[in-house]
């Protein structure tokens, strides 16, 4: 810890999140960029659940809550925050649809370059712009950086799984080891240094307050995400690999937003907060509409076919 106080911890976490994004640069193939094509219905139902739907119902869920301005707008950059790797990795382990989940994480991660910037000023403008003191996000600026630390790595990924092909497995795998190892230290210094070592000094009563709102935001997302396809027809595994896109968030990027950006260390709470919870309880939902599934929809499917 006495090292990382003497490092910069947000230039760590940029650095996190940039190796982040070159090990999803790693994995994508050329097949998955037909995928944007193969399935454009679904793929552009995703991207409306996570881009539109989804900051609605985070600011729904928080509007009358007894929570700090800080914290609702910290729980609004959390909702505009696409997904990662890990969202892909629980799509592969329910057995989701990798490719359109894949093609989601990519589409939104080029969209936030314009969405973040501008939705996150206009959280800070309603919940928080309320005084004599203005708080804005640089949009240029914010635009370049997300830029520099999520497309640029991707791409460079994609440019080296494209020239060595196969040989990338060992250095995809290295990565996955390394990555969580890394972002837990980088977490676990948020959470207990103080605010001049680039920590959010948390209590065990921020916890508390926040984890009811992170859990439903976090629920209530995948429920939404998988909804939203039944109008339209989408199959049962399409609308999984939808809920658990729309329901799972990059916690990095949110800490580079609240954290570097706004210099704000109390909005970074709620995106901590949250990724105490968000792997398992995204696994568990997803696990459970796959039991539906099995359990249920092909038990009432194969009593009809009996009657």
């Amino acid at each position: 810890m006495l090292l990382l106080s003497v490092i910069n911890i947000n230039w760590l976490l940029n650095g996190v999140l940039a190796l982040i994004m070159f090990g999803l640069g790693l994995s994508l193939k050329r097949e998955d960029f037909q995928a944007l094509f193969d399935q454009p219905k679904s793929l552009a139902i995703g991207l409306f659940a996570q881009m539109v739907l989804l900051p609605v119902l985070a600011a729904l869920l928080i509007y009358s809550a007894p929570l700090s301005p800080e914290w609702k707008v910290g729980i609004m950059i959390l909702s505009v925050c696409p997904g990662g790797i890990t969202s892909n990795l629980v799509s592969y382990f329910v057995k989701g649809n990798v490719a359109l989940a894949v093609s989601l994480t990519v589409s939104n991660a080029l969209l936030s370059l314009l969405s973040i910037p501008l939705m996150v000023n206009l959280f800070l403008s309603y919940f928080l712009n309320q005084g004599e003191q203005q708080v804005s996000l640089p949009f240029w600026n914010t635009l370049l950086e997300i830029f520099a630390v999520t497309i640029i790595p991707a791409w460079c990924g994609m440019a080296v799984r494209l020239r060595l092909g196969k040989k990338v497995a060992g250095v995809s795998k290295w990565l996955n080891l390394l990555l969580p190892l890394l972002l837990l230290l980088v977490f676990g210094f948020k959470f207990i240094a103080g605010h001049e070592q680039g920590g959010t000094d948390m209590s065990g009563s921020d916890i508390l307050s926040l984890t009811p709102y992170v859990i439903a935001l976090n629920v209530l997302s995948m429920l939404l995400g998988f909804a939203v396809g039944i109008p339209f027809a989408l199959s049962y595994r399409n609308r999984i690999t939808i809920a658990i896109e729309v329901g799972l968030h990059n916690t990095a990027l949110a800490l580079l937003i609240a954290g570097d950006k706004l210099q704000n260390p109390i909005m970074e709470k709620p995106a901590l907060v949250y990724a105490l919870y968000s792997v398992v309880v995204t696994f568990t939902v997803g696990y459970l509409l796959v039991l539906f599934r099995e359990k249920v929809l092909k038990k009432s499917l194969d009593l009809g076919q009996d009657a």
